[in-house]
């Protein structure tokens, strides 16, 4: 699945049409990475884990934050630790944050019960006498 491209406003980034998140609400957390990758992955700090706390945001609206908690929990975590860079890792950590948020804040579509047309329902019947008379032409004679 290809990551979208986060559009930033100096120091926040747009979630949907109706959210932008600051930057500032986002806690990073930086620690020694895990797995292979020799000296530099011993020495150098590039796992990133950005946090960030639901109920103390000032960027969703209650009736948000309800939804968020109900469907991710009070705090969002997102967690990189792929690249060499810290500052790639951040990057990916913020825009696997910013998904789950996404995800979180998607209301779904009420489904419009619809009657399938006069036409469709008489194309259905005749498809089923056309199949009828296959099956019957199968059949050996009595």
């Amino acid at each position: 699945m290809p990551a979208a491209k986060q559009e930033t406003h100096g120091e926040s980034i747009r979630v949907t049409r109706s959210v932008v998140l600051p930057l500032a609400e986002v806690e990073l957390q930086v620690s020694r990475s895990s797995g292979p990758g020799g000296q530099h992955a011993q020495k150098s700090q590039t796992r990133v884990v950005a946090v960030f706390d639901v109920e103390a945001s000032s960027a969703l609206t209650d009736l948000q934050k309800r939804r968020v908690i109900s469907r991710a929990g009070p705090v969002l975590r997102a967690v990189a630790q792929d690249e060499r860079s810290q500052v790639r890792n951040r990057d990916l950590a913020v825009e696997r944050l910013v998904a789950v948020l996404r995800a979180a804040l998607r209301v779904e579509r009420k489904r419009v019960p619809t009657k399938p047309t006069v036409a469709a329902r008489e194309r259905r019947l005749e498809q089923k006498k056309r199949r009828s008379r296959t099956k019957q032409l199968r059949r050996p004679p009595d």
